[in-house]
């Protein structure tokens, strides 16, 4: 970004087919040069030109050309931003269109905002594949494939194989017992594992099998037709799958593994941090919420954490989206640039005269077709309808729903797929999470929601019902800034303070990512394992003296501290107490320290001594009768303890004495004074 020019904005009604948004755009972005047009992608393509020779920032109105744009600029080495906004399919291209200029002065503010691309990984393949199936089918695609790939295929039971005159690739016996990897990369472990016989004459015949045989491979194509080798198969890069009776399907992925050669760049699309991972501690586990969403098993505990493979990872942002410490944060595009593009799309589309905006969530696959297919065959959005593209819907948090809320949103909606790709579990969760925060507070009970259409006429009907509620809320701006839970702290918060009808908290369901604690005080004797375990500081202590402070805006309820507790005084109450989350730490419990009798240094907690002295005095051999001054070593700092110990020679270990071993004489002597007795 070049902050000493004004960007440049670029408005094209192309060819008339729309409202020119000049005007609009012009009020919401007042600090940018507005340029109005009717084709700028051809008759007026010189004007951009001149734009980009001239140095600045620059966003254009238009993303149907983008690719000719891109490639003016790099021809011309323009060295600035260039955003792109869609403002045709979403704003212009509406029975609405008239009324549109607000959301299309909101769309272009919001494609000016930076967001940063995420890190990538390297995929590489040298097209060694496995072919696995039962019958002649999978022998035949190896021989498709064998011209240009390294090609092995791995028969399960396999059917009358009718031998090949000559083998020009290997055909094995054997049955995956595991597999594990990615494209590039997969490890196998094969049972039944036998060599085919060179003396097969009629049928293919096999050697003596083994189990446990070991098998790497590039890529895996797998026609046997039985259960997939991995979960959520089709997202495992690498890993094709066809039922081998569809021709047409068999062919596809023939022709896909073909293509599988090479290096390719992924998205790193989680970053984590394992210190704020809150998965367990002291070998006692806490929070599982992305290993019991990750569809793809590519988190897997790691000792007081877990670790995400990336190059596993589909992307899905499940585990992003559910973790509620920040540990896994998604990062196409990270949280904050989405909340920044969000509130800018919000406060633009209300300065500019929008009322009732209702934000409405796509992925680029599935609703960005579906929008252009409602704008170019049906009515097209409604003119308050804001749509916001992300990579997954599944990757949007509590913090990403409730925010748009407090910017003044009426309604948030995700718009999926009834045949999604990626389960919507923990959407759902999140949503059920949102809607109750947004109804305790005046909102609405269905503030958010998932709508499922597969066809636009579908998405317009649903829309057209939508009838904004009438409150009184109060938008409020705050700026999000920060990682993962202080984003959703002020999410939060500004939820509270824009509502309706605020209240002071709200019960939530189990396992909801905040919450706070019952803790019984009375059992409670200030050991601090519990602070010792808290993998967010929610539990904290004093320097001062014996005390447990408890922030709730901190608590991510993993209830590590109610199972470290050893007095089993701690409960997990999932709740969001507004007032706490806008307060300082508070005081669980306190008390007065105890102090060493000879030095006076301060130690302990007064009740616990004193309750330790309680048991032992005058019911323990070793601090009773003779020995009952032995209890002061309790009410003794550790430095005087051992002090006085030593100089007393007083042996903690030592046990009471032995009685003297028993003789004859003690036994006849015992015998004789009996016998005295009875005369």
């Amino acid at each position: 970004m070049i902050p000493d020019r004004p960007r440049t904005v670029f408005v094209c009604s192309c060819e008339r087919s729309m409202p020119g948004f000049g005007q609009s755009v012009a009020r919401g972005c007042a600090s940018d040069q507005i340029q109005s047009g009717n084709q700028l992608c051809g008759a007026e393509l010189d004007r951009v030109r001149n734009a980009l020779n001239g140095g600045g920032d620059i966003t254009i109105a238009c993303t149907q050309q983008e690719p000719l744009f891109r490639e003016v600029a790099q021809d011309l080495g323009f060295a600035g931003e260039l955003a792109f906004a869609n403002i045709r399919e979403t704003a212009g291209w509406s029975a609405q269109g008239a009324s549109a200029g607000p959301k299309a002065a909101a769309l272009v503010a919001m494609a000016a905002e930076p967001v940063t691309s995420p890190p990538s990984i390297t995929l590489a393949s040298n097209g060694v594949v496995l072919v696995y199936g039962r019958n002649e089918a999978a022998i035949e695609a190896g021989r498709q494939l064998a011209d240009e790939m390294n090609v092995t295929v791995l028969l399960t039971r396999p059917d009358d194989v009718t031998p090949n005159r000559i083998w020009d690739f290997p055909v094995v016996q054997g049955t995956i017992r595991n597999a594990r990897g990615h494209l590039g990369a997969f490890e196998l472990t094969i049972d039944d594992f036998a060599m085919p016989s060179p003396s097969s004459r009629m049928r293919l015949r096999f050697g003596a099998p083994r189990d446990g045989a070991l098998s790497d491979a590039d890529i895996i194509l797998d026609l046997s037709g039985g259960a997939p080798l991995f979960p959520a198969h089709e997202l495992r890069a690498g890993y094709l799958r066809a039922d081998p009776a569809d021709r047409a399907g068999l062919a596809a992925a023939i022709a896909k593994a073909a293509g599988l050669v090479g290096e390719f760049e992924k998205p790193r699309y989680i970053n984590f941090s394992a210190d704020l991972c809150a998965h367990s501690r002291s070998r006692i586990t806490g929070c599982t919420r992305c290993i019991n969403l990750c569809p793809t098993g590519a988190i897997v505990p790691a000792g007081d954490h877990v670790v995400i493979d990336a190059h596993v990872c589909a992307g899905c942002g499940s585990c992003a989206a559910a973790c509620p410490t920040g540990a896994a944060a998604y990062a196409f595009p990270d949280t904050a640039a989405l909340l920044r593009r969000l509130r800018t799309l919000l406060l633009t589309y209300q300065r500019v005269g929008g009322s009732d905006p209702i934000v409405l969530f796509h992925d680029e696959d599935h609703g960005e077709p579906l929008i252009d297919a409602l704008a170019r065959f049906g009515q097209g959005l409604p003119a308050n309808v804001l749509p916001v593209g992300v990579n997954e819907i599944t990757q949007l948090g509590v913090e990403t729903w409730t925010a748009p809320a407090a910017w003044g949103a009426v309604a948030i909606r995700a718009l999926s797929s009834a045949r999604g790709k990626h389960d919507l579990t923990g959407l759902a969760r999140n949503v059920t999470i949102a809607n109750l925060l947004g109804q305790s507070l005046g909102y609405g009970a269905d503030l958010c929601g998932v709508i499922e259409a597969d066809d636009p006429d579908d998405l317009q009907t649903v829309l057209g019902r939508m009838v904004p509620q009438a409150d009184a809320r109060k938008p409020v701006t705050f700026l999000p800034v920060g990682d993962k839970r202080s984003l959703l702290k002020s999410s939060v918060i500004g939820l509270y303070e824009a509502a309706p009808t605020p209240v002071e908290r709200t019960a939530l369901p189990a396992a909801a990512p905040f919450g706070g604690l019952d803790v019984n005080v009375d059992a409670c004797t200030l050991c601090l394992s519990c602070v010792s375990a808290c993998p967010t500081g929610a539990l904290s202590d004093s320097e001062e003296r014996p005390a447990l402070y408890f922030a709730e805006s901190a608590c991510v309820q993993c209830g590590l501290c109610a199972a470290t507790c050893p007095e089993k005084a701690i409960a997990l109450v999932p709740q969001l107490d507004f007032q706490a989350w806008n307060a300082p730490r508070r005081v669980i419990k306190q008390e007065e320290p105890f102090h060493c009798i000879r030095c006076d240094t301060p130690f302990g907690t007064k009740s616990t001594v004193e309750r330790i002295v309680a048991k032992l005095e005058g019911k323990h051999w070793m601090f009773s009768g003779e020995n009952a001054r032995r209890l002061d070593v309790v009410r003794m700092c550790d430095n005087c303890r051992v002090e006085s110990v030593i100089n007393e020679g007083f042996d903690p270990y030592q046990a009471s004495g032995r009685p003297a071993p028993r003789t004859t004489e003690d036994y006849l002597r015992e015998r004789d004074a009996s016998t005295d007795k009875s005369v």
